[in-house]
């Protein structure tokens, strides 16, 4: 029986491999269709806990600014990905000037706050570069993959606890299984996948691309005071980043070289008046 259990619990990690969109194979034991799901209850959960505290904001001209760019970027991720056509695009508008962090689930669903605009002076291209970023986490489906990451965690704890016929640890699992895909960042390899995927997208919606080099300046010069942004603490940022992204630009210049803007995509933006 132990042989059995080890046994499946191999075959179901050597046959869970995808590839991303950029050719990289993931190990993917949660399908993304279930990790939207998953996110969906989540968001609604946190958008809901978010209004209750009245953190959701009331600026109807942030509000038009990060519908009309996100738009943007949303109306290329369909055309390039055709399975997020149906997705519920939406922007939850986080009034919170102290934190510099805005993030995207399975699904399409997002949170940006303000302190980006406050603390960061952004131009609509770097705001562009950050959310081409984050979206770009949802397409490549790094969500289901970091889910994934944490069963395989899991499917290790419960094959060890299998071995030794020790019910606690086999008990354990399930608990270290939902923590772990609540904690767990994007490895620095899906990191690295969403900044170019991101760079990719807010360059065919017309923003441009020497802005992820501007933008991670800035972000670096806040990250150099006693208190980094909490972006900073879920995108690791490697000292050669900025000079990757530089060099990534040249490149991704070609896709749109007059910088024509892209059309806008519906987004819904939850603000205070909203609820």
């Amino acid at each position: 029986m132990k042989k059995r259990f080890l046994l499946v619990t191999a075959t179901c990690l050597l046959s869970a491999c995808v590839t991303s969109p950029t050719g990289r194979k993931q190990l993917m034991l949660i399908s993304p269709e279930a990790a939207i799901v998953e996110s969906r209850t989540a968001y609604l959960s946190t958008v809901s806990d978010l209004g209750s505290k009245d953190k959701l904001s009331n600026d109807k001209v942030l509000a038009r600014r990060v519908a009309d760019i996100t738009g943007r970027l949303v109306s290329v991720a369909v055309a390039e990905y055709p399975q997020s056509a149906n997705w519920e695009w939406s922007v939850a508008l986080v009034d919170d000037d102290k934190t510099v962090n805005a993030w995207c689930m399975a699904g399409g669903r997002m949170a940006v706050y303000t302190g980006l605009f406050k603390q960061l002076k952004l131009t609509d291209a770097e705001f562009a570069q950050i959310m081409g970023h984050e979206i770009s986490h949802a397409l490549a489906n790094h969500t289901a993959e970091r889910m994934s990451r944490a069963m395989a965690t899991t499917l290790g704890v419960v094959a060890v606890g299998a071995m030794s016929e020790n019910p606690n640890m086999t008990m354990s699992a399930a608990g270290m299984a939902a923590t772990l895909a609540l904690e767990l960042p994007n490895s620095r390899t899906a990191e690295l996948e969403a900044d170019q995927l991101g760079l990719e997208i807010a360059t065919r919606a017309g923003y441009d691309p020497d802005a992820a080099v501007s933008l991670w300046a800035k972000m670096g010069a806040v990250g150099g005071g006693k208190s980094p942004p909490e972006f900073l603490s879920t995108h690791p940022a490697p000292q050669n980043r900025q000079a990757a992204l530089a060099a990534m630009a040249l490149e991704v210049r070609k896709l749109n070289p007059q910088g024509k803007l892209a059309p806008i995509h519906p987004v819904q933006i939850l603000t205070a008046e909203s609820r």
